[in-house]
C-alpha cells in the first residue's frame, strides 16, 4: 500500500458516522409514535424517509443536523389542506413527539419539527406523498404545501456514486471534511451537487483508487476554486435549487495550494501533516510514531476542536482582533496582516466575533497556539480549548515571537456549527 493510499483510506474510515445506531434507534421511535398518533398503528417504523445527507448516504462523523420525513396517510389529506392546515399538523406532530420524549426540547421551525437530542437533532417535517414520487410538505409562513423531491436525489447519487466505483460518496464526505476544517458554512446538498457535477465533468477520476485520491482531491479544489459565483445550483436528480449562501471559491483555492503542497511531500514522514492541513486531525498519523516523542524538547499541549465535540460546520463567523498600546490608537489585525506587518512585544490584543449567521443561543470557545522555536524553548505552546474571559472575546497580550494563530468555535446542541481564524505574526521588538 502506498502512503497516499494509506492516508486516505484511514480518513475515509476515520470519517465514518459513529453513532448510526443511536441515530436509527431516535428515528424509529419517533416513527412509531407518529405511526400510533396518525394512524393508529403499534410498533410500526414504516412511512418513514431520511432524506439530507444521511438519506443520500454522504454523512460523516459529528453530523448534527437530521432530516426525517414523516408520510402522512392519505385519508387526512383533505383535512390538512385546508387554510392553518400547515400549522395544525406541525403542532400535532410536535406535540406527539413531546410525550414521547417529555425532558427534549421540541419545537416547530416553520417547515418542520426540530428535536434536540444531544450532539445531534432531527428535523421531523410530515409529509404527504403525490403520485410522481414527490412529497408535498407544510410552509407555516405561507399556510400553504410546497413540494419537494428528495427521493430523486438519493437516487441520482446512489446511481452516479455506482458508475464512479463509490467515489462520489467518497468525495462528497472529503469535501464535508474539508469545510468542517476550515469553517465553511455550505449547505451538505450544495457539497454533494458540486462533488456530482465535478464527477460528470472530470469521469477519469471515476476510476481512481486511494492511490491517487490526493490528484482527485487537488483537482476537485481548483474546479471549485474557478466555478463562477452562482446565487444557486440545481440539485441532482431533483433539478430543485440549491442557494449558495456564501462563496467558496476563496477557501477552495487555499485547499488546492496545500494538496500542492502535500502532494510535493509524498513520501516523506510529514505528508500526513500536510493533508491535515486540508482536511483536519481526522487524517491519520502514517508515521507510527507519537508527537511527544519527536517534539521531546517541550510538551505538546495543543488540543484538538474534533476530540472535545462533533464538528458540523453549518454557519458562518468571522473573527478580528483589535490591537492596543499605551499612546496608539486601536488598531484591527486583518489590516496589519493585509500590510505585512508584525507585532511587537507587549501589546494588548482582543479577539471577537466581527460577524456571524449562527442563531442564538450558542456557547463560544477559543484555541491561543504559539507557534514557533521561541515557543518550544519557553515550553509555552499552549493550544488548549478554552473558554472567552471577557464577554464572549479572548483577551490577550504579545510576549515573544512566533507566528501564532487563534481560532474561535461556535457551539449550538454541544455541537460546533461554525469556526474561524486568525494568525497573529509577532516580532522581536
Amino acid at each position: 500500500m502506498t502512503q497516499s493510499s494509506e492516508i486516505f483510506d484511514g480518513l475515509i474510515s476515520n470519517l465514518k458516522v459513529d453513532n448510526s445506531e443511536t441515530i436509527a434507534a431516535r428515528r424509529d421511535e419517533m416513527t412509531r409514535k407518529l405511526n400510533k398518533e396518525f394512524r393508529g398503528l403499534e410498533s410500526s417504523t414504516s412511512n418513514k424517509l431520511m432524506a439530507g445527507s444521511y438519506g443520500r448516504s454522504t454523512a460523516i462523523r459529528g453530523i448534527s443536523d437530521l432530516d426525517l420525513l414523516y408520510i402522512l396517510p392519505a385519508s387526512i389529506r383533505s383535512t390538512y389542506e385546508k387554510e392553518g392546515g400547515p400549522s395544525k399538523v406541525l403542532a400535532r406532530t410536535r406535540t406527539s413527539i413531546q410525550d414521547r420524549y417529555p425532558k427534549t426540547t421540541v419545537k416547530v421551525d416553520r417547515l418542520v419539527v426540530v428535536v434536540e437530542f444531544t450532539n445531534f437533532m432531527f428535523e421531523v417535517q410530515p409529509v404527504f406523498e403525490n403520485a410522481d414520487r414527490s412529497f408535498s410538505y407544510p410552509d407555516t409562513y405561507s399556510d400553504s404545501w410546497k413540494i419537494t423531491k428528495p427521493r430523486e436525489e438519493i437516487e441520482s447519487i446512489s446511481v452516479d456514486d455506482t458508475l464512479a466505483n463509490g467515489n462520489l460518496r467518497r468525495l462528497c464526505k472529503l469535501a464535508r471534511s474539508w469545510k468542517n476544517r476550515h469553517g465553511i458554512g455550505i449547505g451538505g446538498l450544495l457539497i454533494d451537487t458540486l462533488a456530482y457535477n465535478f464527477m460528470q465533468k472530470y469521469p477519469d477520476h471515476r476510476k481512481a483508487g486511494y492511490a491517487t485520491y490526493d490528484q482527485m482531491a487537488r483537482d476537485f479544489f481548483k474546479y471549485l476554486s474557478e466555478e463562477e459565483h452562482h446565487e444557486f445550483y440545481a440539485a441532482p436528480g431533483s433539478r430543485q435549487r440549491v442557494r449558495v449562501k456564501k462563496k467558496f471559491q476563496r477557501k477552495a483555492k487555499r485547499a488546492y495550494e496545500l494538496c500542492i503542497e502535500a502532494i510535493k511531500a509524498s513520501g516523506q514522514r510529514n505528508a500526513y501533516k500536510k493533508w491535515r492541513s486540508v482536511f483536519g486531525n481526522s487524517v491519520p498519523d502514517t508515521t507510527g510514531v507519537k508527537e511527544s516523542l519527536l517534539a521531546s524538547a517541550f510538551t505538546n499541549t495543543e488540543e484538538f476542536i474534533e476530540d472535545r465535540f462533533p464538528v458540523d460546520v453549518r454557519y458562518n463567523v468571522s473573527i478580528d482582533c483589535t490591537v492596543t498600546q499605551d499612546g496608539f490608537r486601536p488598531l484591527s489585525l486583518r489590516s496589519i496582516a493585509a500590510s505585512v506587518r508584525n507585532l511587537s512585544p507587549k501589546k494588548q490584543l482582543n479577539f471577537t466575533i466581527v460577524d456571524s449567521d449562527v442563531p442564538e443561543p450558542y456557547e463560544v470557545r477559543w484555541k491561543v497556539l504559539n507557534r514557533g522555536p521561541e515557543a518550544e524553548r519557553r515550553n509555552m505552546i499552549r493550544g488548549q480549548i478554552i473558554v472567552p474571559n471577557k464577554g464572549r472575546d479572548r483577551h490577550e497580550v504579545t510576549s515573544f515571537r512566533g507566528d501564532h494563530h487563534v481560532e474561535c468555535f461556535i457551539l449550538k446542541n454541544g455541537v460546533v456549527v461554525a469556526r474561524d481564524g486568525i494568525s497573529v505574526p509577532i516580532s522581536s521588538e
